[in-house]
């Protein structure tokens, strides 16, 4: 049975520990966290696959309307609120529903179940479309569609990745991580090289010194991933050795 990872974040303790106990009495839901605001969040929703998070919009420094523009859109938004006048903002932002409190377990159960079809029918779509040659990210308030065949190369910095694509004069920067990302990158043409840099190996070109070369960008191959890395290198070399004594042959 598909569970859903979700997340609960407000600032009142009451409607949170509400919230929370229905998720966990919600036979395909999960738990994964609690938290009181969105900044103390963003760690879990981008390292743990989160499908949902319930989420209140009157809270300090960074309210919850701001935040769901910036939540990957591999994670759907439910808002948790008292207040009704932000409803029409709300769906401007994607969120799969908006649920004023107090909210009943009828209500909730309503909501959870929409945000379970959503998740249904993008897996259903993920598994259908194996040939897809793109991935969309959110960047600067907008939807970036990256052609897989052009990024060069992907950089982890904390909660955001910058993606090197040919052809742009800058990176592109999104909120997600690493972890994130490279489930959606074929296994056989990415190629993690260090906890913080994703290759596309298609586009390497110079190798110096367990580094790979870039234009103006080096990047660094860890002790982690080195074994990985040279079987990679290794493989590529076996198969012109052979290639050239079939010539021979």
């Amino acid at each position: 049975m598909l569970t859903l990872r979700c997340c609960v974040v407000d600032d009142e303790p009451l409607a949170q520990e509400l919230v929370a106990s229905y998720i966990e009495k919600t036979p395909f839901m999960e738990l994964v966290g609690k938290f009181s605001s969105a900044q103390d969040s963003v760690k879990t929703i981008l390292e743990e696959d989160i499908d949902v998070v319930f989420l209140d919009i009157h809270m300090p420094q960074l309210n919850g309307m701001e935040f769901a523009r910036i939540v990957p859109s591999t994670c759907r938004i439910i808002f948790t609120t008292a207040y009704d006048r932000y409803a029409i903002e709300g769906f401007k932002v994607n969120a799969l529903d908006y649920l004023m409190k107090p909210i009943s377990y009828e209500e909730f159960v309503g909501a959870a179940n929409k945000a379970l079809q959503w998740v249904e029918l993008r897996r259903r779509a993920d598994e259908l479309d194996n040939n897809k040659r793109y991935i969309i990210v959110k960047s600067e308030y907008k939807q970036v569609q990256i052609p897989i065949d052009k990024i060069q190369f992907i950089e982890g910095l904390k909660d955001y990745v910058k993606i090197y694509v040919e052809g742009e004069k800058s990176a592109i920067l999104t909120l997600t991580s690493m972890k994130t990302i490279e489930r959606y990158l074929p296994a056989t043409e990415f190629l993690r090289v260090h906890r913080s840099f994703i290759v596309n190996t298609s586009k390497i070109s110079i190798i110096e010194r367990n580094r790979i070369v870039f234009g103006n960008h080096y990047i660094p191959v860890s002790e982690s991933y080195k074994q990985a890395f040279n079987d990679y290198v290794a493989g590529y070399s076996l198969s012109l050795q052979r290639d050239n004594q079939s010539g021979e042959d």
